[in-house]
């Protein structure tokens, strides 16, 4: 049994600037990061449908520590995940990951002040337990088993090839095929048009229309400002734009929403042959934020549908046949590959099990706090990222606040901290204030959010980096504490692992 100061599970975006900023900012401690897969990457490792790709730009995606020099600003995924790889082998994160470990289950003793962790070594098939005096969840929001699917009639009778992107097949051929593509989400606006170069047709069959906006691929500014200054300076100069002009547009939908919705639709109306129904295919029935907006890197989505090689429906589903989908107004579409770009199932913490004390824990019933921790769940933090700008721009916030917080607990002798619930804080909202699906779904695992500090959760950058960045952890609502472990433990490894 190993044990080491700090345990990060999940060895993605979020896992691997985790590895950073505890060699950074905690260079005294010891941490190992488990990955239940073989490899690093998470999402951008575990998606490889035609065109998966940002939709974010990379120089708020990317780490501030580690400047996206790419020239492409919204980039592919092959292009992200290198990036990721190599982040870990230039900083040293790489020989700290566990690969095939897949946590089943941490429990947490306050007379020990430690976690145990019982942990599926997959590649040598047995179960192995680590130990940890805190345990840092980066395995992001949703589950890499299963992607979500609604229950369809007639599937068992459909004669073509049903996918879901979540598991793509390698060896799909697609050429000069009938495709449709059941979704309008982020994942469908990448897929079309990508199938489209190749496909005889590609037809996007949607419920109800998603906002989409058009942007170039490459950031000129960004390229231009690279040729001329020091790479790190161009760097920050062009993410704290795009922080601030992403900060400035969320507003506006919320404060105007029906001016950002004018302009959304303007600029889809001029991307798109003259005279075609915008109003039916692309004008949702939700304000701009209310749900992710869909980025379109240099129009390639409208382009196809210019071009007659993709296009878009908007009806229900009444059942498949034999050769493709029949729809609720009578009309029928024909296809020899139906892929379901229907989203994604989300799960917190990967679903392990979290028990404090021998009493399972429901990270539904409890408080967030800070965004980052659990009322009344002892040295344990979670990074999540934004709904409505960049992941990792919180979830920089986050592991600094995760480092602060160590170096806290080390410079006073405290081996616990826990943050206390207060009985006059009944009034809750939910964790993330989102209408889509794949949100409303799931809300019941997570935690909810408080109405004031340190309780309420901000979708706000600028707001979290004053919260996070710079005030204390010692704010009277996290409590700290040194109590004397009752039996000795697993002796620690060397610093060196």
């Amino acid at each position: 049994m190993e044990h080491f100061d700090v345990l990060v599970v999940g060895a993605g975006i979020s896992g691997i600037g985790a590895g950073y900023h505890l060699q950074d900012k905690c260079p005294d401690r010891t941490y190992a990061i488990l990955e239940g897969r073989e490899a690093i990457g998470g999402t951008w490792d575990l998606f490889r449908y035609p065109g998966v790709r940002s939709d974010s730009d990379m120089h708020t995606l990317g780490y501030a520590f580690k400047p996206w020099t790419n020239p492409r600003a919204i980039a592919d995924g092959p292009a992200i995940l290198e990036y990721l790889h190599e982040t870990a082998r230039e900083f040293g994160i790489a020989r700290h990951i566990r690969f095939s470990h897949h946590v089943s289950k941490a429990a947490w003793s306050s007379d020990n002040s430690r976690w145990t962790l019982d942990v599926e070594n997959k590649a040598k098939g047995e179960t192995v337990r680590f130990t940890c005096n805190f345990l840092f969840m980066c395995s992001g929001y949703y589950n890499y088993a299963e992607g979500y699917t609604p229950s369809f009639e007639g599937t068992e009778q459909f004669k073509g090839q049903i996918i879901h992107p979540q598991k793509w097949p390698e060896t799909l051929d697609y050429k000069d095929k009938q495709i449709i593509v059941i979704g309008s989400g982020a994942t469908a606006v990448t897929i079309v048009p990508e199938m489209a170069r190749d496909a005889a047709h590609v037809t996007m069959l949607q419920r109800s229309p998603t906002y989409l906006v058009s942007r170039p691929g490459q950031d000129a500014m960004a390229n231009r400002l690279r040729r001329i200054l020091p790479e790190k300076i161009a760097s920050t100069i062009v993410r704290w734009r795009n922080i601030l002009l992403g900060a400035y547009f969320f507003r506006m939908c919320r404060t105007r929403p029906e001016r950002v919705k004018k302009m959304l639709l303007d600029g889809v109306r001029a991307a798109l042959p003259a005279g075609y129904d915008v109003d039916t295919h692309f004008t949702p029935t939700y304000n701009p934020w209310d749900q992710r907006l869909c980025l379109v890197p240099d129009s390639d989505f409208f382009e196809a549908i210019k071009f007659n090689k993709a296009s878009v429906v908007t009806d229900y589903i009444e059942t498949f046949t034999e050769n493709g989908i029949k729809l609720k107004s009578g009309k029928h579409l024909e296809a020899d590959i139906v892929v379901t770009a229907t989203g994604l199932n989300m799960q917190l913490m990967s679903g392990i099990p979290i028990i404090v004390d021998g009493q399972v824990m429901n990270p539904g019933d409890c408080l967030s706090y800070k965004g980052m921790m659990y009322s009344d769940i002892p040295n344990l933090a979670t990074s999540f990222g934004y709904t409505n700008a960049s992941w990792t721009l919180k979830c920089d916030l986050t592991c600094q606040y995760v480092c602060k917080l160590l170096n806290h607990m080390s410079e006073h002798g405290y081996t616990q901290c826990l943050p206390k619930r207060p009985v006059d804080e009944a009034e809750t909202a939910p964790f993330i204030d989102f209408s889509s699906g794949y949100v409303q779904r799931a809300m019941d695992q997570f935690p909810k959010q408080g109405r004031n500090e340190p309780w309420k959760v901000y979708q706000n950058y600028l707001k979290d980096k004053v919260v996070l960045g710079f005030s204390g952890v010692d704010d009277g609502v996290m409590i700290f504490s040194a109590p004397a472990p009752v039996q000795p433990l697993a002796e620690p490894v060397a610093k060196s692992a």
